[in-house]
């Protein structure tokens, strides 16, 4: 009988030859080392995170990070490998070392010491961001939010209460130093009104990636005389080092709170942005709605194509297989949330509007076999994009 008549098992693995397997043993013992290394090079990197908080040197210096990955991409080719290899793992190690020094950087600032933070809302992924980016700071947080579970991993660290409410006396202002609403978008304006009615003594912000739908709230806790401004982290929960993200700052017309909240991010590499109100939402129509409506189009029009995807996937290009990637996060996010984004913005109809107006010119043009007017569109597009290129290469201090 065969192997599986006679024990019902799968048949024995081959055996490996006595060469190979002394290769992937010698493979192993290298991956090792370069952890080692990296571990290494990643404690040095608190040392230099200490010399710059000693001196006042700043936490980035861009023309060392360009020598560092030009030299590896030329010591890479002189080793016979990728130069791409080189500067890519070597971007990846500093990236990791400036986080080390970002979060060294934060919690030596200690602006809250001794300060007490409310984060409303603070069990959900971007709130439990934000709890445990003021308690490196020194604050002591508590957490208003009715789930008993953070979303983010690891344990519940924060003492929580159900409603924020519960934070002070019947009919008491709060008396936090600190309150960050990170509520989901429906729910934000009602918690602002109902803060306004307590006023808090100390300073207030929301999160929310839309301020047009929180006009009356913030509004209402400027005229009760709060330190109130507003945030729009343009990052995710996820986030750990800073440099490269924007963080953009509502100006509701209390300099103190700006400032405020400003400063708690100075110790940072994020890019700070101060605008208003209508001109956030003016400008995140573009930003998030264009953005979001193209792909969620993108794979609309896919799915109805009648075109299988593995069939697809089978024929993709480079820009097919760079859309679908982006596209593929969009489909994958809360829907609820992206149609409040859509739908909640004042001045969301304009950037869809424009972007039927687009696809309109493109298809007429094709329908028409008019190669002008479908050059006209690359060219207007190609110079529209090369001065975002040339803002790009501004150096950055």
């Amino acid at each position: 009988m065969g192997v599986h008549e006679q024990g019902g098992g799968s048949p024995p693995a081959p055996a490996q030859p006595a060469d190979l397997a002394a290769l992937r043993e010698r493979l192993s013992a290298l991956d090792q080392q370069l952890l080692e290394l990296a571990a290494e090079r990643q404690r040095l990197s608190g040392e230099v995170a200490r010399v710059k908080r000693a001196t006042g040197y700043p936490t980035r210096d861009y023309a060392r990070e360009r020598d560092v990955l030009t030299r590896a991409a030329a010591q890479a080719t002189a080793l016979g490998l990728p130069p791409g290899l080189g500067e890519g793992l070597l971007r990846q190690l500093i990236r990791a070392s400036l986080a080390t020094q970002e979060q060294a950087q934060v919690a030596a600032q200690s602006t809250g010491s001794g300060k007490q933070a409310l984060v409303i809302g603070g069990h959900g992924k971007l709130g439990g961001w934000f709890a445990e980016f003021v308690a490196s700071q020194g604050y002591a947080v508590t957490v208003a939010d009715p789930s008993p579970a953070p979303l983010r991993p690891g344990p519940a660290r924060f003492p929580r209460i159900d409603r924020w409410e519960d934070a002070c006396a019947a009919g008491a202002p709060l008396a936090h130093d600190l309150v960050v609403v990170a509520t989901p978008l429906g729910i934000t304006e009602t918690v602002l009104e109902a803060l306004a009615l307590r006023p808090p003594t100390g300073l207030v912000f929301d999160l929310g990636s839309l301020k047009t739908p929180l006009r009356h709230g913030l509004t209402a806790l400027a005229a009760a005389g709060c330190k109130v401004t507003s945030l729009h982290p343009m990052f995710g929960p996820d986030t750990e080092l800073l440099s490269g993200r924007h963080l953009v700052f509502i100006d509701l017309g209390h300099a103190g709170a700006l400032r405020e909240a400003q400063a708690l991010f100075s110790a940072t590499m994020v890019a700070q942005a101060v605008m208003s109100l209508d001109d956030h939402d003016r400008l995140m129509a573009y930003v998030l709605g264009l953005s979001h409506a193209v792909n969620i189009a993108f794979f609309t029009a896919l799915a109805r194509s009648g075109e299988s995807a593995p069939r697809l996937a089978q024929l993709s290009s480079t820009t097919f297989d760079a859309q679908l990637e982006v596209a593929s996060r969009v489909a994958a996010e809360d829907p609820a949330l992206y149609y409040e984004i859509q739908a909640s913005n004042a001045y969301g109809g304009q950037s869809l509007q424009a972007l039927a107006e687009a696809l309109e010119a493109l298809r007429a043009s094709v329908a028409a076999r008019d190669p002008a007017a479908f050059t006209a569109l690359m060219t207007a597009g190609r110079t529209y994009l090369d001065g975002r290129r040339e803002q790009q290469a501004v150096p950055r201090p």
